[in-house]
């Protein structure tokens, strides 16, 4: 999957001095969140990564979503489009928010970085059409996907209580 286009924008600075080694992980949670999906698109994919504040995700939340408060990641899949040999397939946007990740971290006594690819994970999964609110059965699918994504990269289990 080295033909993957992921785009980091880190339009909070928080993120570079909390996460050490902030791209490659985002890229490495990314790329397992991929492989993991059954249903990910054949040839490179393009996927933008924006690390921002919780104030941006809530304006995005309440725009895109009717929900005016921050969350800890949005996925925006984008539309469909006609596949080009030589082009990566455009999958979306996923945006992740400093405050409420740093915050739901300490609740949860889980490493920030642990969390963080956690949710990248998940949103990554998003794009590809992966959805937990639909009925108990596709959350435990994706939750499945999210796990063995997460052990690729030595993570434990997020969904089992500790840290």
């Amino acid at each position: 999957m080295a033909d993957n286009e992921i785009d980091i924008a880190v339009e909070d600075a928080q993120w570079e001095e909390a996460v050490p080694d902030l791209e490659a992980l985002v890229t490495r949670a990314v790329e397992a969140g991929l492989a993991a999906a059954p249903d990910a698109p054949e040839g490179p994919v393009e996927i933008s990564v924006l690390l921002a504040d919780d104030a941006t995700v809530q304006d995005l939340n309440r725009t895109w979503r009717g929900q005016d408060k921050p969350t800890n990641v949005l996925s925006f899949p984008a539309a469909a489009q006609p596949r080009h040999a030589e082009a990566a397939t455009p999958l979306g946007d996923v945006v992740l928010a400093y405050e409420t990740l740093v915050r739901e971290s300490a609740e949860q006594s889980k490493p920030l970085q642990n969390h963080l690819a956690h949710l990248l994970v998940h949103g990554t999964l998003h794009l590809l059409g992966q959805d937990h609110e639909t009925g108990e059965a596709e959350a435990d699918a994706m939750e499945a996907l999210e796990v063995a994504a997460l052990a690729t990269l030595g993570i434990p289990d997020p969904y089992v209580d500790g840290p």
